[in-house]
């Protein structure tokens, strides 16, 4: 059972953004800082990339933990909703399938990806790591 009204849950779900999230703020303020630029959200390629950095040939998409299913079974982000499963768990297993599909057309076009969890933007010691690492 919903514990919203209909007019609730529609407004708590407007409010969801599909870009220039924190966590994707978080992690595009710390590419700057490190002295890479980049093109945001190309929609020439699958997924409209978060980060693009055209010369390299590498993409950083920046996930929610919670739309995008993250794996790890110890992110506190990616929970199942206890209410309308038959609604929930193919959306979001949709919206897991779409992103491997879209890593797999990227890489058959020579684009290397990464990416970045909402859950790792908390550590951003970590995340520098993984990012330098990644765009070499």
């Amino acid at each position: 059972m919903d514990t919203l009204t209909p007019e609730e849950r529609s407004h708590r779900m407007s409010l969801v953004r599909d870009r220039d999230t924190k966590p994707e703020m978080r992690v595009r303020r710390l590419v700057h800082r490190l002295g890479y630029r980049y093109r945001l959200h190309r929609r020439d390629l699958p997924g409209t990339p978060d980060l693009v950095f055209g010369p390299k040939r590498k993409i950083i998409f920046v996930h929610g933990c919670f739309w995008h299913r993250h794996p790890d079974p110890k992110c506190p982000f990616a929970r199942v909703p206890k209410s309308k499963l038959d609604f929930w768990l193919p959306k979001l297993e949709g919206n897991r399938a779409r992103d491997v599909r879209n890593n797999e057309k990227l890489s058959q076009m020579g684009w290397d990806v990464l990416e970045v969890w909402e859950c790792e933007t908390k550590n951003m010691i970590e995340l520098e790591k993984k990012i330098r690492e990644f765009l070499g």
